[in-house]
Formats: structure tokens, C-alpha cells, sequence
């Protein structure tokens, strides 16, 4: 049995690899591009909002020509490292949403709740099997001055006994159960499941084929790579925390590292002793919160906490494991389900997010309205990607609808500002952040941040 103070042994064995892609039913690689082409409509990116783009715009116009072009492999980034949460949220939350859009919050819940209640239609259309489970999410206080935020009038909040009778942990204080706005999924096959349908619709996907600049070329744009020039009539940009095609977003996002456990599979008599009969999803409420689910097999995915970001917005494969985070996941996974001592973890993984300070999706277009963009997510987007497809599609028909009439998709999100003071502002938010959740009081950097609407997240 691991040492209550030692927690090393119970994940140095996992595998370093994200569970959701660590297995024989991933799909072989597509071939690289060869030499060049030209389409209708060209998709940067191989993850959920390219996945949903590709699709929905041949579902729009089943004649269009479109090709999705991919980095690396389709969903080998955030799309399959993620922890499964399908939010019906498109503004971060509530709390977040009602903040920056109180007029128009109601309209953002409707439509959120859509956007969900489509996806599942998706799924269930096409066939695609990933464990969709609408089961819905616990927000759990583990301290008092959490405690403090919940509405106990509010006919979702449950109190300790009764949190404790759907998920057993020492640790909690009370919360709150949203029924119908999150979907349990394994994001990978979801994926792999839009990409097949992508490509029965006609779609072409080229993966291993990074695009390295724009350019226009009389009425379209040019997408250059390695392996040759793809010629598009209009563009959808999803590559999100990676390396800016648009020199102008360059300063809106932050590429966050995000960090993950997973859990070897309960026996019975472990699932016993923590209940969780309703497989919701679960997070607690510090600024540094954690996020788990139990998946199909009855393994437990335990992830969040560190958000790190590194000087010079640098992505490297070396920042997708970080000891230090996964001690600290460990220690507080067992301080939450001490009844679990001695289970192991399988697979460790980071991943990295895109970050903006408004924490939720940003649209626009450029070159004269042929290229359009949805990034900075924070973190949400198995969800709202879906719904920033649909605002891409928008602008590049070049048609008003009720997505872009939104303040929300009309507006951008202030820049964080050029190295070293984006560096030097996160450490000091994150340094201020882990305070508040100690003592339950906000400092004067923080009450500034809020008071220009700025932040950070993962």
C-alpha cells in the first residue's frame, strides 16, 4: 500500500501516454499532402472545431469541395487529452457569462443548450460510438468559504449528507448538481467518429501536413506547407493554442499546460465505497480546481489544479509531463477518496490549452472576410466548438444570423501583453489565485483584474 506521505509509487509506472488515444482502436494516419491543390473551402486543424467545421459545412452544401488539413494526427492534441466534459456552457459558466453579456446571458444558455442537445443528435445520426452519457456535473465545496457561495435555496444545491449520498468524500462541504447542461464522452472517439463522418460526406483529411503561412492570391488564399500550396476560395483557422496563422492574434491567447491522472479500473468493492452511482462529472470550486468523471470501465480521470504557462508562450513536447503536478494530483486524489489507498494510476498526460482573458471562444475574419477563426477556449470547448463551427461557417457565408449578431461573437477579448509581462502578470495571478483559495479573500490584484474584466484560467 502506498504511504500516505509518498504518492510517487502509484503513478511512476503509468503510462506516459493520454488514455483516450492509447489504444489499437485509433485510426491509422492519413497520408501527408503531395504536391499542391486546390478546394472550395480549406479547415486548419485537425481537432473538435475543424472536425465540426468539416462536417457541418458539407451538411450544409453537400457539393462543396473541402479539405481539412492537419498538423500532426486528427485529435492528437487537446481534442484527445481533455477529460470528457461536454459543457452546454459557451461563456465559461454562468457566473462568467453573466458578467460580460448580462443582456444577452439567457439567449447564450439557450443557445448553449442547443448546441448540446445537437450534439447528441450527431451521435446518434452518425453512429458514433464514444459513451455519450448526459449525466450532467457536481460543483462540490470543499471549504467553508466555498460553502459561502452557494445558494442552499437553489433547488440543485445539495448539502453535505446528501452530496455525500451520490459521491462519498470526507472532503465535502456541499454543492450544487447541473442535471441536463454536461455530457460525459470519450472526446477521442468522438472524433474519430466526426472524422469518418466528415470523410463519408466527401470530405478530404491530410494529416502530418503543418500549414506555415497564409498569402492571398487574387480572390482566394493560399495556404503554403512543406509538401506543396493549397489554393482556397475560403478558410476556417482551428489551430488554437498552436502558432498563429493571423499575425493580429498573436497577443489574444496563452498557451496553458493542463495536466491529467487516470486511474487503473475500480474493482466493485472500490466503486462500492465511493458510490457515484450516477457517473456525473465532478469539480470542486477553488480557483485551482480539479475535474473528474469515472469512465466506462470504471476507471477514475482525475485532472486540473496547475495551469502552467512557460516564458514566451513556448509549446514544446517536453512541458506534457511535469512530476511536480502529478505528485500534487496524486495527494489530493487520495486526500479526496482516502477509501482508495493503494490504487494505482495507468496513464499520466499534459496538454495544452488555449487561454484567452475573457476564458471563453473569440471569433473574426480577415482577408477581406475569406479567412475566419474560433480560439480561446480555456479549456471548454468539447462543447462549444461545435458552436464556433457554426460562427465560422457564418462569417464565411458572409450571412447575419442569430450567432452573429452576438455581442459575444462580435467582440474580442483584451490582449495579454508582450513577454516578459505576460509571464511576470500570470506567476503573480497565480501566486494570488492559490492565496484566495486559502484564506477566501481576493487581493488587490485580483479585485483589478476583475474590475477590467481580465484573467486567467485553464
Amino acid at each position: 500500500m502506498t504511504a500516505p506521505h509518498d504518492r510517487r509509487t502509484s503513478w511512476s509506472d503509468a503510462a506516459p501516454v493520454p488514455f483516450w488515444l492509447d489504444t489499437p482502436d485509433r485510426p491509422q494516419a492519413r497520408p501527408a499532402l503531395d504536391g499542391d491543390l486546390r478546394t472550395e473551402l480549406a479547415v486548419v486543424g485537425g481537432g473538435f472545431t475543424g472536425l465540426w467545421t468539416a462536417l457541418m459545412a458539407k451538411e450544409r452544401d453537400p457539393g462543396r469541395e473541402v479539405v481539412l488539413v492537419e498538423a500532426g494526427r486528427v485529435a492528437g492534441e487537446a481534442t484527445g487529452r481533455n477529460g470528457g466534459f461536454c459543457s452546454a456552457s459557451l461563456t465559461h459558466g454562468e457566473a462568467n457569462g453573466r458578467e460580460r453579456w448580462p443582456d444577452e446571458y439567457d439567449q447564450l444558455h439557450r443557445l448553449g443548450l442547443e448546441n448540446l442537445d445537437e450534439i447528441a443528435a450527431t451521435i446518434e445520426r452518425y453512429g458514433i460510438s464514444c459513451d455519450f452519457q448526459r449525466t450532467g456535473e457536481l460543483a462540490v465545496a470543499t471549504r467553508p468559504h466555498e460553502l459561502a457561495e452557494f445558494d442552499a435555496s437553489d433547488p440543485s444545491f445539495l448539502d453535505a449528507d446528501a452530496l455525500r449520498q451520490e459521491v462519498d468524500s470526507p472532503t465535502y462541504l456541499g454543492g450544487t448538481w447541473d442535471r441536463e447542461g454536461t455530457a460525459m464522452l470519450d472526446p477521442a472517439r468522438l472524433a474519430w467518429g466526426l472524422a469518418a463522418a466528415a470523410e463519408s460526406a466527401g470530405v478530404r483529411i491530410i494529416e502530418h501536413t503543418p500549414v506555415t503561412r497564409l498569402k492571398e492570391s487574387g480572390n482566394h488564399v493560399d495556404l503554403v506547407t512543406a509538401a506543396g500550396t493549397i489554393t482556397a476560395e475560403r478558410v476556417a483557422l482551428a489551430t488554437n493554442a498552436f502558432p498563429r496563422l493571423l499575425k493580429r492574434l498573436r497577443f489574444h491567447t496563452v498557451p496553458v499546460y493542463d495536466y491529467v491522472l487516470m486511474t487503473e479500473p475500480l474493482t466493485e468493492e472500490q466503486l462500492a465505497s465511493i458510490g457515484w452511482r450516477n457517473r456525473q462529472g465532478m469539480a470542486d470550486s477553488g480557483n485551482q480546481f480539479h475535474y473528474y468523471r469515472i469512465t466506462a470501465d470504471n476507471r477514475i480521470l482525475w485532472g486540473g489544479y496547475d495551469a502552467i504557462y512557460h516564458l514566451g508562450r513556448r509549446i514544446r513536447p517536453k512541458h506534457e509531463h511535469r512530476p511536480q503536478t502529478y505528485a500534487t494530483l496524486a495527494a489530493n486524489f487520495f486526500a479526496t477518496f482516502p477509501q482508495l489507498e493503494g490504487l494505482t494510476f495507468s496513464h499520466h498526460w499534459g496538454g495544452v490549452i488555449d487561454t484567452c482573458t475573457r476564458f471563453c471562444a473569440f471569433f473574426g475574419t480577415a482577408h477581406d472576410g475569406r479567412v475566419a477563426y474560433a480560439t480561446g477556449y480555456t479549456g471548454l470547448g468539447v462543447g462549444a466548438s461545435r458552436f464556433g463551427a457554426n460562427v465560422v461557417l457564418d462569417l464565411l457565408s458572409g450571412e447575419e444570423t442569430e450567432r452573429t449578431r452576438l455581442e459575444m461573437v462580435r467582440t474580442r477579448p483584451l490582449p495579454f501583453p508582450p513577454e516578459p509581462f505576460a509571464w511576470i502578470g500570470i506567476q503573480l495571478t497565480t501566486w494570488s489565485l492559490k492565496r484566495a483559495d486559502r484564506t477566501g479573500r481576493r487581493n488587490l490584484w485580483l479585485r483589478v483584474l476583475d474590475r477590467f474584466g481580465l484573467g486567467f484560467d485553464s
